[in-house]
């Protein structure tokens, strides 16, 4: 199954922040035990390369990718590391043509009509919405969907336990991200098990709206 659509089954994609590789494990089993197989380890700390290491290797059932990706040299060493997907906040054509070099699929942020062109030009129609509560949430999406159908959004930023159905009952929205279910703190602080709690309520979402 191609990642976007291990990422469409799963409609959650936890944006996980880690300040030590050695919780990348205990996060990746503690998603998994909560009927979540996917994640996205961002490259926001020094830890976040070898945490995506970790997972690819130690974890298979788990499909991890790389978020917060803003170099080509970031983005290669992802890959090499076992990224199966790449995540942009932002549109960078030269990250997008090594994803399509490599058969990784990648994530750009496209909040802008320009933006948005830029992806189909390059093959692009499942596109990170990011920050989706500062550029509109779903009200903007459908308004981009208008001129640009079959593009369909992963709305992250701001999606939370509260008003992610929302999102979720919208054909143009095939998952969403977010931390809710295992923020920083909760891995600091070693609550895996709260974020096995967190994220199996979240999969029970998806499954009443989806089936």
């Amino acid at each position: 199954m191609h990642a976007m659509e291990r990422c469409e089954a799963c409609g959650i994609v936890p944006v996980v922040v880690l300040q030590d590789a050695k919780d990348a494990l205990p996060t990746a089993n503690a998603l998994l035990a909560g009927d979540i197989d996917v994640m996205e380890i961002t490259m926001r700390t020094a830890a976040g390369l070898d945490a995506i290491r970790a997972v690819a290797q130690e974890c298979p059932a788990l499909l991890v990718g790389a978020g917060t990706v803003t170099t080509t040299a970031q983005c290669e060493a992802c890959i090499e590391a076992g990224a199966r997907f790449i995540v942009s906040p932002g549109f960078d054509p030269d990250i997008v043509d090594l994803c399509l070099e490599r058969q990784v699929p990648a994530l750009p942020g496209c909040v802008t009509p320009t933006e948005i062109m830029a992806a189909l030009k390059k093959g692009i129609r499942i596109l990170k919405f990011f920050p989706a509560n500062i550029y509109g949430g779903l009200a903007a999406m459908k308004a981009l969907s208008g001129p640009f159908g079959g593009v369909r959004f992963i709305p992250t930023g701001g999606i939370n336990a509260g008003n992610m159905a929302e999102y979720l009952a919208s054909p143009l929205v095939p998952a969403v991200g977010g931390s809710w279910m295992c923020s920083a703190a909760d891995i600091s602080a070693g609550q895996f098990e709260k974020i096995t709690r967190a994220s199996r309520a979240a999969r029970a979402v998806v499954r009443e709206l989806r089936g």
